[in-house]
């Protein structure tokens, strides 16, 4: 393969991946009318608009999506093939992309900033919505780094690790009528529902748990992130389940009562996700393992104060 070719291919992959031209001549050290003449040529070569404007974004063609699958593998195999496996959090310059919902991210970020901030000052963090269903997608095509939460995981090139369980509860106003000890199955599924959901879905595994005893819940609103649960339950009659950690914080102040849910209901796993593709990227290796001991080390001195009293006794 000509040199000329290979550089192509190079800025090609780069755009691909940071899915915008301004973004990948940071990540390749190059100007951005570089990486637009470069483009040029690719047009001119492959007989292909390859990106096309969207708005401020831009959007591969279907010869791009189909070449970028033929090469992307190659192409970081050859990488890892030449490039130093050294990463010095202190020079690096680079941005992650990091998908989850807000509760994570009211854990983890703070600490994480601290430790950037003292050890690797370059380095950006950009926080991207994500749900269950899309999240092994933004994986695949390279749009976020990492994802932390939970995922409908099919066999892939997803490789995870694991993080904590957090066991559900059910919370309330702490004068709402069904704040009680034996709240029963027939109140429950009678109550007025507000059901987090990051998708928009209106179905939960609360529901599916329902459906085994014949019941239904109204679900009477939904939000998109945990934080605006607790200021809609205390100003209303709406009940939630959601995962204790949550919660935590409201629940020991008093602002939420607290009880167990009259359904069995799995604990809710989360994991930290990543493409193969990135598993030798010290880059992200690093910013991984951060991340999961923020995150372990909260779980597991939360862990007895909250969840381990409602996991034993629900």
């Amino acid at each position: 393969m000509r040199h000329q070719e290979l550089n192509l291919l190079t800025v090609f992959d780069a755009i691909m991946t940071e899915g915008s031209i301004t973004r990948a001549a940071e990540r390749l050290a190059m100007t951005q009318p570089a990486v637009s003449n470069t483009v040029s040529r690719m047009r001119s070569l492959w007989k292909d608009e390859v990106f096309i404007k969207d708005g401020r974004n831009i959007q591969p063609t279907l010869y791009a999506k189909n070449l970028w699958a033929e090469i992307k593998e190659p192409l970081q195999q050859l990488d890892r093939a030449i490039t130093p496996t050294a990463f010095e959090p202190g020079t690096a310059k680079r941005t992650f992309r990091i998908a989850s919902a807000d509760a994570i991210i009211d854990i983890a970020w703070k600490p994480l900033r601290q430790i950037i901030e003292r050890e690797a000052p370059n380095i950006n963090v950009y926080a991207m919505p994500y749900t269950i269903v899309n999240g092994q997608q933004l994986l695949d095509d390279a749009e976020v780094d990492l994802v932390i939460g939970t995922l409908n995981i099919v066999p892939s090139m997803i490789t995870s690790t694991y993080l904590f369980s957090s066991c559900y509860v059910c919370v309330m106003r702490p004068d709402h009528p069904l704040a009680k000890a034996d709240l029963t199955l027939t109140e429950f599924a009678a109550a007025d529902h507000l059901l987090v959901s990051l998708s928009g879905d209106t179905v939960g595994f609360t529901d599916q748990a329902l459906a085994q005893h014949g019941l239904k819940r109204r679900i009477a609103m939904t939000v998109n992130h945990f934080s605006a649960v607790s200021s809609l339950l205390q100003s209303s009659n709406l009940i939630a389940i959601v995962p204790s950690t949550v919660m935590e914080n409201d629940i020991f102040s008093k602002k939420l009562a607290v009880t167990c849910p009259p359904v069995d209901i799995p604990q809710n796993q989360l994991n930290c996700y990543w493409h193969k593709r990135q598993e030798n990227d010290p880059a992200l290796i690093w910013i991984r393992d951060k991340i999961s001991a923020i995150i372990r080390t909260y779980a597991e001195a939360h862990y007895e104060k909250l969840d381990g009293y409602f996991c034993k006794k629900c």
